[in-house]
């Protein structure tokens, strides 16, 4: 491998409390730490006006392949994820078949290496087939290198099999990641329910459906001294709940969505299916909720929830359009808009939220900058302005209500294990 000196860049790492203008030396794959504007080099990276972070992290991503090439495939994925600055993820194990055996998870593996993007790390099923009745082989799926365990859209709702999972994942040091929903109080829902349900005429879900699963994994965590993991957290009451229960030493974590800082239920009045989402865009009083929990460390991680479909699967009518959103190639612009321009958070703490927060909770040991670590290095062009065209998209599917939208922010040079995987397009 090629040496490459990364120059004049505004070099912000949060694992070490770094924020300057310098330069950064890279060999072998390696960071060897911060140097002189001299040092020699094979190849040079002008990284005048450019943030130099650690690679982005995202925690659930869902690639699709097996079963569901037409939404995306683990090549697209990642290219995806490589175009928003993502370095690492967590492969979702909503395929067909699910990831619930060994040879499942060395099969994402093995696709993430042919495809030679981004780094993949797979998240095992907790139940088979996702069916919430009997818990996967999880030593196996150990043995086939899962961090995590997860049913993905599908929240956990039997207690006592959450209650073993967490027993057992423990074991091996593995969190459960579990989408916080009571399935009887979203069934049929369409959004948040409240103001903008009622007037639109759309049945709601409301936000107890959360905060009343947010509890019970508490509970359970508490119980078990397990390691969970709350996806896509959305209310405010969620906030208030995992706040009091890591002041209590509970072992629990939570990311949100950008989607679910930048937008809310009012955008439905559209009818528009590209804002069809789970869990739904919620009121204002819930976004500025996730911000402060944002803030004072409540929530640890920023996580794109990637969900891919094809056209077809979102041009239907609302009632039968399928939820969710593409979020790998809009994370870094959405964020700036949600969260940096209104200065809720700096870019070191926007930064901490995709790099050393999400690397904790899978227990990688990546999103850091520190001399000895991989190269996994983005770049990000924080001033530049453009139009997302769904032509520039390297995601196989394009639903996603930012489409035709101005943005601002994007990774312009991506590093894995010292070599450049990615360059914008100028």
């Amino acid at each position: 491998m090629k040496s490459i000196l990364i120059k004049n860049g505004r070099i912000i790492d949060p694992s070490q409390d770094l924020d300057l203008q310098g330069n950064l030396l890279v060999e072998d794959g390696i960071i060897k730490g911060l140097c002189k504007e001299t040092t020699a080099a094979e190849e040079v990276i002008d990284a005048t006006g450019l943030i130099v972070s650690p690679g982005f992290i995202d925690l659930h991503v869902s690639l699709c392949e097996p079963g569901f090439e037409e939404d995306e495939t683990i090549e697209s994925g990642t290219a995806a994820a490589l175009a928003g600055g993502i370095t690492s993820l967590g492969c979702l194990p909503n395929t067909s078949p699910v990831v619930d055996d060994r040879s499942s998870a060395e099969f994402i593996l093995l696709q993430a290496e042919r495809a030679a993007n981004c780094n993949v790390f797979p998240l095992g099923a907790v139940t088979k087939n996702h069916e919430g009745k009997e818990l996967a082989e999880i030593g196996q799926l150990v043995a086939g290198k899962a961090v995590g365990f997860t049913d993905a859209d599908q929240p956990i709702e039997n207690a006592e099999i959450m209650r073993c999972a967490l027993e057992y994942t423990r074991m091996f040091h593995r969190p459960i990641l579990n989408r916080p929903q009571v399935p009887e109080l979203t069934e049929k829902g369409q959004m948040h329910e409240g103001y903008y349900s009622t007037v639109l005429g759309l049945k709601g879900i409301p936000a107890a459906a959360e905060s009343i699963m947010v509890n019970r994994d508490i509970a359970l965590a508490e119980l078990t001294q397990g390691r969970i993991h709350l996806m896509c957290i959305s209310t405010k009451n969620s906030v208030s709940q995992i706040r009091q229960a890591k002041q209590a030493g509970i072992h629990v974590t939570a990311d949100v969505t950008p989607h679910h800082l930048a937008l809310s239920d009012q955008m439905l009045d559209t009818y528009d299916p590209h804002y069809k989402v789970l869990p739904p865009l919620r009121s204002q009083e819930h976004i500025d909720a996730l911000i402060e929990g944002l803030k004072d460390g409540t929530i640890d991680a920023i996580c794109s929830d990637h969900t891919p479909h094809a056209t077809e699967k979102k041009t239907d009518e609302i009632l039968g359009a399928a939820f969710g959103i593409i979020g790998l190639e809009t994370l870094i612009p959405v964020c700036f808009q949600s969260l940096i321009r209104p200065e809720h958070l700096s870019w070191s703490e926007f930064i901490s939220k995709m790099t050393i927060g999400p690397a904790k909770i899978l227990g990688l040991n990546k999103g850091t900058l520190a001399e000895g670590a991989d190269a996994d290095i983005t770049l990000i062009n924080p001033d530049i302005t453009y139009k997302l065209e769904p032509a520039n998209l390297k995601s196989s599917s394009h639903n996603s209500p930012f489409l035709g939208k101005e943005l601002q922010g994007r990774a312009e040079i991506v590093l894995v294990s010292g070599q450049v995987r990615y360059r914008a397009e100028t």
